[in-house]
């Protein structure tokens, strides 16, 4: 999941993928599974060869090592202009050949590239409170992909129509029904996917890679729709080549997120809205005036942010595309990621109130009243919940299950007081309502949002 392409800004197309692939990853550790969470980094190809000229006529080393990203973004832009030119495209073409040659000082220049885009990615993810194990790429597949393509024809999986295109034949009666194009005319890999171009054959080779590397009883893609047809194709030429472990490969898809925009117009890069969502959270708090002193005010809104930008996007199925609105996803008030931060500081706060030691002997039968027992059954579906939510990987049960969990905690808090109350009554209730925050905390970081403890 997430799988950006270096030497590029972490685009914000690239969101969603990143945190549907932590919440799965989350969500299956949580269960009890090991998980090994994989960055499949779009590193290779002729846009290097491109770069890489771009760099030798238009790069600055400084630049380079105070800003990466954005230096090589205005080389990309700069070399683009220029790659109209005819001498351009085949200085270009040279570069990468040279790049497949192993050629030192060209595959040295790509990669520093390389090295500075995951410094650059791992600080942006530590903000998003994501992290992978592995980062592999495509380039780590460009020889295994030739074997693939020998596995294929020897299998005589592989045919040539009359043009010289290679085809695979996925026909269940072998009609060339349904077919897959896996090379071009020239013999060249073909890009199948649109969104990412990874080659067809690397993907192939990775997969059986993962497989042998690391004996998955699972391995789930996460990607946008449009690459639903791919993984299908894939995973029925895995089966082809004789792989029955294909059966257990499976695609996430999510739909596009329209209409982000910041103060400044349309977005393109993850940071601005990091930035932009942090900024309209401070001004929030600044203008509310129940906000308490906070120790560190940007960290918290930081954390409230992501939380606001998390269950806006998970709140419905993620093949859904759907609008983005700030107004919507920064309400203090209704089902919004806000909402669940600022319920779970009132219930940190109320612990803290009445002294956090670890409650025993609680006579819970002193909890009758008809706002207790919801919460209390409420509390009684959180496994159901997930287990819903590991069936079919989407997060909207648990979201609609913590929004629900926040309403019936905030009525209870008002309606069950532990100040003034019987001691055994005051300690039934601090113990509910510690089970409510309780369960609340886990069930956020689960999504991928560190509660807050202030607000």
């Amino acid at each position: 999941y997430s799988s950006p392409n270096i030497a590029k800004k972490f685009h914000i197309g690239h969101l969603r993928s990143t945190i549907v692939g932590n919440f799965i990853a989350n969500l299956k550790e949580a269960l009890g599974h090991e998980v090994i969470r994989i960055n499949y980094l779009g590193d290779w190809g002729m846009q290097f060869g491109l770069l890489g000229v771009g760099f030798q006529r238009f790069g600055n080393e400084e630049k380079l090592k105070s800003s990466p990203l954005q230096h090589l973004f205005e080389v990309y832009v700069q070399i683009n202009k220029a790659a109209e030119d005819e001498n351009t495209k085949n200085l270009a073409k040279d570069f990468f050949r040279k790049m497949e040659e192993h050629h030192e000082q060209t595959l040295s220049l790509w990669k520093q590239f390389r090295d500075f885009s995951i410094e650059e990615y791992i600080r942006i993810y530590k903000r998003l409170g994501v992290h992978f194990d592995e980062y592999s790429g495509e380039s780590f597949y460009q020889e295994k992909s030739q074997e693939v393509l020998k596995m294929l024809e020897v299998k005589g999986l592989l045919q040539k129509t009359i043009k010289g295109t290679g085809i695979v034949d996925l026909s269940e009666k072998k009609d060339l029904s349904s077919f897959s194009t896996v090379m071009r005319s020239d013999g060249t890999s073909l890009y199948i996917t649109r969104q990412f171009l990874i080659i067809f054959f690397r993907d192939l080779a990775a997969a059986i890679d993962r497989m042998n590397k690391h004996s998955c009883d699972t391995m789930i893609y996460v990607t946008d729709k449009s690459q639903s047809n791919h993984f299908q194709q894939l995973f029925q030429i895995l089966k082809l080549m004789g792989y029955d472990w294909a059966e257990r490969c499976q695609h996430v898809s999510f739909g596009l997120v329209q209409g982000m925009k910041t103060r400044r117009g349309e977005v393109i890069f993850l940071e601005d809205v990091l930035n932009e969502v942090r900024s309209r959270v401070l001004q929030n708090m600044a203008s509310t005036k129940t906000t308490k002193e906070i120790e560190d005010p940007v960290e918290t809104a930081e954390k409230v942010g992501l939380a606001a930008l998390i269950i806006q996007d998970f709140r419905g199925l993620l093949s859904s595309d759907y609008q983005f609105s700030w107004d919507r996803a920064l309400q203090s008030r209704g089902d919004t990621g806000t909402f669940l931060q600022y319920t779970h500081a009132r219930l940190h706060s109320l612990e803290q109130m009445h002294g956090s030691e670890q409650l025993t002997d609680v006579n819970v039968a002193c909890l009758q009243e008809p706002d207790a027992i919801s919460v209390l059954q409420h509390l009684l579906r959180y496994d159901e919940v997930l287990y819903r939510s590991s069936q079919d990987l989407q997060p909207k049960h648990i979201v609609s299950y913590l929004l629900t969990l926040s309403h019936l905690a905030a009525v209870a808090h008002k309606t069950l007081p532990v100040k003034g109350s019987a001691p055994e009554l005051a300690q039934a209730r601090l113990c509910l309502f510690q089970a409510a925050r309780s369960v609340l905390a886990n069930g956020m970081k689960l999504l991928g949002i560190t509660p807050v403890t202030q607000m």
